[in-house]
């Protein structure tokens, strides 16, 4: 059985100029702690000097863990690994560059513990909010698909300040994926699911050192795992709009035809016939997750 506490878990890639800092506010948490606590650094495969900084400043700590990747497997792959070693119930994921409110930790944990929450996260909607100007166009676009997909209102999708019970975690662990996007699976695994999901909001600070997201590619990515994830837990949210939106085609051809008589006839036709196909394939997805959740 997991023991009653909190295990804090942060992954750590090439991030030089926060890591100190980092190490420097969660002593202070250690310190200040009425809870049992862990603070787990995942070194991801650093190269710019961060593992030596890492080895200088947690040298003779109890309670801390240091684990380390020989190469660099992504965000998600060392927040699992963190995970897997951490022996506390609860789980808190944070970031090494200086972004997150660190010190609201204990009253995150706090509320999450009074309210039985399977999940708390910090949304990035305060008044000190520091979002790259690159990035908010593409993160209000997922946040809108995001949210008719799960229908729930996400204040935000991948925040990387969150809490949350281990037992929860372990729920989804085999679909969690390796890279930036651990943070929008487990969200929209937890929502579609019914789990009991809380936000807080918090200031978001500017980065110490440079950004590892890739605004193209990873937008794309989101996009797709989005997509993937609630065809996987909510599959006629993806299936029907398709569908539906097949189904006026074809019958705005057959219109066309009557009134204007233009050849659209086996065009309508196959048109149609797949969207009766789809309908019935989301069905049958919808039917296959309702009896694999029984």
């Amino acid at each position: 059985m997991n023991k009653i506490g909190l295990s804090i878990i942060i992954p750590v890639y090439n991030e030089v100029a926060g890591i100190k800092s980092t190490i420097e506010a969660m002593k202070k948490l250690l310190e200040c702690r009425d809870f049992p606590m862990e603070v787990i650094f995942v070194d991801d495969g650093s190269m710019d000097g961060t593992s030596e900084k890492l080895d200088k400043f947690l040298s003779g700590g109890d309670n801390y863990k240091l684990i380390r990747h020989k190469k660099n497997r992504g965000y998600g792959a060392a927040l699992k690994t963190g995970i897997k070693s951490s022996v506390f119930d609860y789980i808190c994921i944070t970031d090494a560059d200086e972004t997150y409110p660190n010190e609201r930790i204990p009253e995150f944990l706090s509320k999450t513990k009074k309210e039985d929450l399977d999940m708390l996260v910090g949304a990035r909607v305060g008044k000190g909010v520091k979002i790259p100007l690159i990035r908010k166009p593409p993160k209000w676009v997922l946040n809108k698909l995001a949210n008719y997909l799960a229908d729930y209102s996400i204040p935000d999708l991948n925040s990387g300040l969150r809490i949350m019970k281990r037992k929860s975690v372990q729920d989804f662990i085999h679909i969690l994926p390796n890279g930036f996007s651990f943070t929008t699976t487990i969200t929209l695994a937890m929502l579609t699911n019914d789990y009991r999901v809380e936000y807080e909001k918090i200031n978001y600070f500017h980065r110490a050192g440079s950004s590892k997201i890739r605004p193209i590619y990873d937008t794309l990515n989101f996009t797709q795992l989005i997509i993937r994830t609630i065809l996987l837990f909510k599959p006629l949210k993806v299936f029907l709009p398709v569908s539906g939106f097949m189904f006026l085609t074809a019958l705005g051809l057959v219109l066309y035809r009557i009134f204007f008589n233009q050849a659209f006839g086996v065009t309508a036709t196959v048109i149609f016939v797949g969207s009766i196909q789809l309908l019935a394939i989301g069905m049958l997805a919808d039917l296959i997750n309702r009896r694999l959740q029984k």
